[in-house]
C-alpha cells in the first residue's frame, strides 16, 4: 500500500511540512537521513544545519534568541506529536516515471507513494580547510543574514572570502555590524555585477584584499576566530588579518543528486518550481520546499514557509486525485 506523503529532508521547510500534512490526516512518512559520517563531511545530517549552528536570533517568536538545535528539535518533536512517521535513513534512488512513485532508502528498502515533498536543503560551500572547520559557528559562517548581527561580531572586523553577487551583498549586510569587511578575492576584482561592486567599494569600512585567498584562520576555544592568515597568489606574500569572524560566500550546492536529474534543475542544481509562489515542480505529484528549491534567501523561516505551502499544495493536489 502506497504512502499518501513521503517527505524527504530534516530541516524547518521538511518539519513544518510534516506538522501540515499530519494535522491533515495525511499519515506523513518523513525520511530525515541517516546518520553516517558521510553525511557529517556533507553537512547533511538529521535536523539539517540548523543542527549546527548556535544562536539563531532571527526566527520569529524567539526575543531572546534560541539555539539551532533547540529550534529544529522542538519542530521535530511537533511534527511526531501530530503522528509523523519518521525515518532515519537517506533516500538515496527515486523513480518519478511510475505511479505511485517509487523510492529506495539506505538501508536498501523500497517504498512508494503517491506524493512527495522534497525538502533536502543546500549545503554551504567552505574553503575545506581543517582550521576552517575548527571553527565553525566560532566565528566562521556561511550566512551573514543569519549571524553577522551576533555580538561577537559588533564593531570587530571580520572577513569575508568571494567575489560574486552573494559575497557582495554578504558584505554589504556586514558593514552595518562590523568595524571592518575584509573582502578576500583571489582575482583583482570582483566578479559581481557592477552595481552591487561598485555600492560594495563604496563603503567607507570595507577594504578589499586583491588577489588573495585564505590559508589558515586562527583562534581559540574561548574567544572562537581571532584572525585569518592569507596568501597573496602574485607574490605569494602572507599576511595575518585580525578579525573576529569569517564568513565563506562561494555559494551553496543543493542537495539534488539522488534525484538523478527527474526533476527540472537550474543552471546551480536547485529545483524549478513551475508557478510564482507555490511548490510544484515539474512532476505532477512532487513538491519541493526549503533551500533546495530557493538560490535567493535561504533562511529558516522561508523554508518553513516553503514548507507549509508544499503540503497544503500536496493535500489539495490529493483531494483533486481523490487519494482517501
Amino acid at each position: 500500500m502506497p504512502e499518501k506523503i513521503i517527505i524527504i529532508g530534516s530541516g524547518p521547510a521538511a518539519w513544518t511540512g510534516a506538522v501540515y500534512a499530519a494535522r491533515a490526516n495525511l499519515n506523513p512518512l518523513l525520511y530525515e537521513g541517516a546518520i553516517s559520517e558521510e553525511n557529517r563531511l556533507k553537512g547533511t545530517l538529521p535536523l539539517g544545519q540548523l543542527n549546527s549552528t548556535t544562536d539563531v536570533e532571527n526566527f520569529p517568536g524567539f526575543p531572546s534568541g534560541i539555539l539551532g538545535p533547540d529550534l529544529v528539535d522542538a519542530m521535530r518533536q511537533q511534527a511526531l506529536k501530530f503522528g509523523t512517521r519518521v525515518v532515519t535513513e537517506d533516500i538515496v534512488k527515486v523513480d518519478f516515471s511510475t505511479r505511485p512513485f517509487a523510492m529506495k532508502d539506505s538501508a536498501g528498502d523500497s517504498v512508494s507513494a503517491q506524493s512527495v515533498i522534497v525538502a533536502t536543503g543546500a549545503s554551504a560551500n567552505y574553503l575545506g580547510l581543517e582550521s576552517e572547520n575548527q571553527f565553525k559557528n566560532r566565528g566562521v559562517s556561511a550566512c551573514a543574514v543569519c549571524d553577522g548581527a551576533l555580538p561577537r561580531f559588533r564593531n570587530q572586523p571580520v572577513v569575508v572570502v568571494g567575489g560574486g553577487d552573494s559575497a557582495a551583498e554578504e558584505s554589504i549586510h556586514l558593514t552595518k555590524f562590523a568595524s571592518t569587511v575584509y573582502v578576500v578575492h583571489r582575482r583583482d576584482q570582483l566578479r559581481a555585477s557592477k552595481i552591487m561592486a561598485d555600492r560594495l567599494l563604496a563603503l567607507p569600512n570595507v577594504k578589499p584584499v586583491w588577489n588573495s585567498v585564505v590559508e589558515e584562520v586562527f583562534g581559540d576555544p574561548q574567544t572562537g576566530v581571532t584572525g585569518v592568515r592569507i596568501r597573496n597568489l602574485k607574490t605569494n606574500d602572507t599576511t595575518t588579518l585580525p578579525a573576529h569572524g569569517m564568513f565563506v560566500a562561494i555559494g551553496h550546492t543543493p542537495n539534488t543528486a539522488f534525484l538523478d536529474g527527474q526533476l527540472k534543475l537550474d543552471s546551480q542544481g536547485f529545483i524549478v518550481l513551475k508557478e510564482p509562489f507555490r511548490t510544484l515542480t515539474s512532476v505532477e505529484g512532487v513538491f519541493a520546499a526549503g533551500d533546495v528549491a530557493d538560490p535567493t534567501y535561504k533562511q529558516a523561516v522561508t523554508a518553513a514557509a516553503m514548507g507549509c505551502k508544499a503540503a497544503l499544495d500536496a493535500e489539495r493536489w490529493l483531494a483533486e486525485k481523490d487519494v482517501r
